[in-house]
């Protein structure tokens, strides 16, 4: 299978690279980034083919899928052009940064009879899955309520300037509340209800925010910031609850834990399984001939709900309605 990067400004890149480095079968084939030495230090290691241009890049190298992480405002031009070349595409999230590019990613995506992966890294990892287990066994009973906090380091002197212009990074809500939003509903399978979004801190960039879902006997409140203190040890202490009529269980991702409390049985440490790498399932999914367990229509899903709750916190936080 010969894969491609268009777009290489977050180092989220490598995770197709992971995979090309244990798979004889995943070839790099070519790079393509408005920085040549960007683009350069990805393809050189592979003899991968490197361009200054996406579109001259398919247009050469014709890959069967593209892995999508350049500038976030650059990405859904970038997975629509590499619909409409004949890949399918994985991308970092946000997939897109307004919702006509998502609509014209659909479209595109329909029309080529291609995927969309969006690499929501979240849902492979240990505790996730040990908590999807549990969901399924019925231990929680009903869940009602899902609250997730989503802190992370800025680390400022290292971003690049285009992350804090807001028409290049698209909104905290939308970079960084869709992983919370695709494992809420993962667990509780909402498909309908009201989205909303809530931002604080200097308009310019605002460093707080929220994003609540609403639907039939379901609250979710997911909360995302660039607050994490300098000298955490941590990134990011993500955490999730999942509150249910039976028990509930906290996802302590960070901390490599899942906590369980039940009616019956006091909390307890519940064993986790082996997680996946971001890109591992889909792409073997796409090499076997298969739709990867992240389907489009979720890709394209989550992104919507995410870009709703951003536009809800840019206007006048009012809930809008939704439905998968």
């Amino acid at each position: 299978m010969r894969i491609a990067i268009a777009g290489a400004a977050h180092p989220h890149a490598r995770y197709v690279t992971a995979e090309i480095d244990r798979y004889d079968d995943f070839e790099l084939v070519a790079v393509a980034d408005p920085d040549r030495t960007v683009a350069e230090g990805y393809a050189t290691p592979y003899g991968a083919k490197v361009f200054t241009d996406h579109q001259q890049m398919l247009d050469e190298v014709h890959p069967d899928v593209v892995m999508v992480a350049g500038i976030y405002a650059d990405r859904g031009r970038a997975v629509v052009d590499a619909l409409n070349a004949g890949a399918h595409v994985l991308a970092d999230k946000p997939l897109c940064t307004s919702l006509a590019d998502l609509t014209a990613i659909a479209e595109a995506a329909e029309r080529n009879n291609r995927h969309v992966v969006l690499l929501l890294e979240k849902r492979y990892y240990p505790e996730t899955l040990a908590a999807i287990e549990l969901v399924r066994s019925g231990e929680l009973g009903t869940i009602h309520g899902v609250v997730s906090s989503g802190p992370h380091k800025l680390n400022r002197p290292s971003r690049p300037e285009w992350f804090f212009d807001r028409t290049q990074y698209g909104g905290l809500l939308n970079d960084l509340a869709v992983h919370d939003i695709d494992a809420a509903l993962c667990f509780t399978g909402l498909t309908t209800g009201t989205v909303s979004g809530a931002l604080a801190g200097e308009p310019a960039f605002p460093r707080y925010g929220t994003a609540t879902l609403t639907g039939p006997g379901v609250l979710i409140t997911a909360g995302v910031d660039w607050l994490t203190p300098a000298a955490s040890p941590l990134h990011g202490d993500y955490r999730m609850k999942l509150t249910g009529t039976e028990g509930t269980a906290e996802l302590q991702w960070a901390r490599h834990r899942l906590i369980l409390t039940t009616t019956e049985k006091p909390p307890y440490d519940v064993p986790l399984p082996p997680g996946h790498r971001p890109a591992e399932l889909p792409l073997q999914a796409l090499a076997d001939g298969n739709e990867p367990d992240i389907t489009t229509s979720h890709s394209l899903l989550v992104t919507r709900l995410a870009l709703l709750a951003q536009q809800s916190a840019e206007s006048d936080n009012l809930p809008i309605p939704w439905s998968s």
